[in-house]
């Protein structure tokens, strides 16, 4: 990985995180519930996230198929949860290549063509979330709750400075001819977001969109075991807005950038400061802590563990 980006990365995450520790700092402790209503609506999110999964590996393994690639479901599933381990684990996302470089041999597909099935998964991803994002922020939510349109002043000026860094770096990378580059290496990528305009494709959209819900029903689960009162639409703005936040360059498991999204967002829908660092906390637990772990024994004891990994990427490091 290119050390300026991971330096980026890491600058990014660590801004984040000090501003999140500074702000729970001021706060009342956060209280993390033990009661029996609290402990089940916790393993209820667990288990809507292990579905959330299994709705995620078969998108995937539908993916391929419209692609043209045969794989096996069960390496499909597998590998889905090695992937989301080594995105909690591994900085760049590198959980991503993780799948492409274990599921290649294993198939009749190209290492690019797999790649490119994940860049279907993210494009479906991408209109799913900004259509729940639009409809929950401006359709169902107040905007003056969730939008700072108090300090329309504030927010003007943020959006200029945005404008003209957006177009700074857009001039830098034409002069080094990095959109020529990018075209040429990410064409072979297109096959599998071309495959999916036809009705198979927008049956996958539906599917992303109930993927999408399940998920905010873990947010909406997390949130009933410290009784914080989030409604459904609350849930998916809060799914929608943090993973956004998550795109941006961060350390792995998006460490600050997830958290402060998730603050933003809880005190947005009207929990207490204590209550919003409680949220994070346990939110962090049921959609990291587990998903990792299995990925891990999977990873182990399916696909050889990280050596196997490591000589799988000094082969391709080799050929290229």
């Amino acid at each position: 990985m290119n050390r300026r980006f991971a330096l980026i990365q890491a600058l990014v995450s660590l801004v984040a995180l000090a501003a999140v520790v500074w702000w729970a700092s001021k706060q009342e402790s956060p209280h993390i519930p033990t009661h029996g209503d609290a402990i089940a609506w916790l393993l209820l999110g667990v288990g809507l996230y292990a579905l959330a999964t299994l709705v995620r590996a078969e998108r995937w393994h539908q993916i391929l198929e419209v692609t043209g690639v045969h794989a096996r479901r069960r390496d499909v599933y597998a590998l889905t949860t090695v992937g989301y381990m080594g995105n909690n684990v591994l900085p760049a996302r590198a959980g991503e290549a993780l799948r492409v470089v274990l599921l290649a041999p294993r198939c009749d597909g190209s290492k690019r063509t797999l790649l490119g099935s994940i860049v279907a998964e993210r494009v479906l991803d991408v209109i799913a979330l900004v259509t729940i994002f639009v409809v929950t922020v401006y359709g169902v939510l107040s905007a003056s709750e969730v939008l700072p349109t108090d300090r329309p002043i504030l927010a003007g000026g943020i959006g200029v400075l945005l404008v003209l860094a957006g177009a700074i770096t857009i001039w830098v990378l034409r002069r080094h001819h990095v959109f020529e580059k990018a075209r040429d290496w990410l064409r072979p990528l297109a096959d599998a977001p071309r495959a999916l305009l036809n009705r198979r494709g927008v049956a996958l959209l539906a599917g992303t969109f109930v993927l999408w819900a399940v998920e905010a029903a873990v947010y909406l689960a997390v949130a009933r075991a410290l009784d914080l009162d989030f409604s459904m639409s609350g849930a998916l703005y809060l799914v929608a807005l943090t993973n956004f936040v998550a795109a941006l360059p961060a350390a792995p498991g998006s460490i600050g950038t997830f958290d402060a999204a998730v603050l933003f967002g809880a005190k947005a829908l009207g929990a207490t400061s204590s209550a919003a660092v409680s949220y994070v906390i346990l939110l962090r637990f049921v959609l990291y802590v587990p998903i990792t772990i299995v990925g891990l024994v999977v990873l182990v004891t399916r696909y050889g563990g990280w050596s196997r990994l490591r000589s799988a990427t000094r082969l391709e490091a080799s050929r290229a």
